[in-house]
């Protein structure tokens, strides 16, 4: 499957999990949102699928011991819905959905909302929830501190397995707030890339 990724976590700017490094307070709560353009998972189309994974590890996330939340899309069919959270569990489907599986402990309990998602590059927008109360992200270009100008930031990580290629910013606004799970990280890392994917 490919499409768009939509990334923001708790780190400084760059994020140090880009640069193999520890997390810039010691832990890490982030967020990836995915908007399929085109994919399936065996005979299940997959495209136009949106959904968000995420979740708290205490320490730097290949250390372990995470939790895991997964939020699905209501517009998507229950034959998407049961593909993606197959995905998200890992155990053998692939890259980058094994890895993160490995280093879950705790695997909260699913939720389908609405999500509303306005691509627009690094600028990008994401809700979840009637009215946008579970998840809020606003995207933006990291702004210089001396001119205020903004700055084009570009990651190319040939052994990147979430993405080859990424545009580096922050969000303006990074609001999570679920049943398991609250956090804002407004004002930190975010990014958006291209992905694409493919089963073992």
């Amino acid at each position: 499957m490919s499409g768009v990724i939509l990334g923001a976590c708790n780190c400084d700017w760059g994020c140090p999990c880009n640069f193999d490094a520890p997390p810039t307070y010691g832990h890490c709560d982030g967020f990836y949102t995915q908007v399929i353009d085109r994919g399936r998972y065996g005979e299940v189309p997959l495209d136009g699928v949106a959904f968000l994974w995420g979740g708290h590890s205490p320490g730097a996330v290949h250390l372990g011991n995470g939790s895991s939340l997964l939020i699905l899309d209501r517009a998507s069919s229950g034959d998407q819905r049961a593909a993606i959270e197959r995905l998200w569990r890992g155990d053998g489907v692939g890259s980058p959905f094994d890895e993160f599986a490995s280093v879950t402990t705790t695997w909260w309990d699913p939720l389908e909302l609405p999500i509303e998602v306005d691509l627009d590059g690094v600028r990008s927008r994401v809700r979840i929830g009637e009215h946008g109360e579970v998840y809020d992200l606003q995207l933006a270009r990291v702004r210089n501190p001396v001119t205020g100008v903004e700055e084009e930031l570009y990651l190319d990580k040939p052994t990147g397995f979430t993405s080859l290629r990424t545009e580096l910013g922050m969000s303006e606004r990074a609001v999570f707030a679920s049943r398991d799970f609250s956090v804002d990280v407004s004002g930190k890392y975010g990014e958006c890339a291209e992905f694409s994917y493919e089963g073992p």
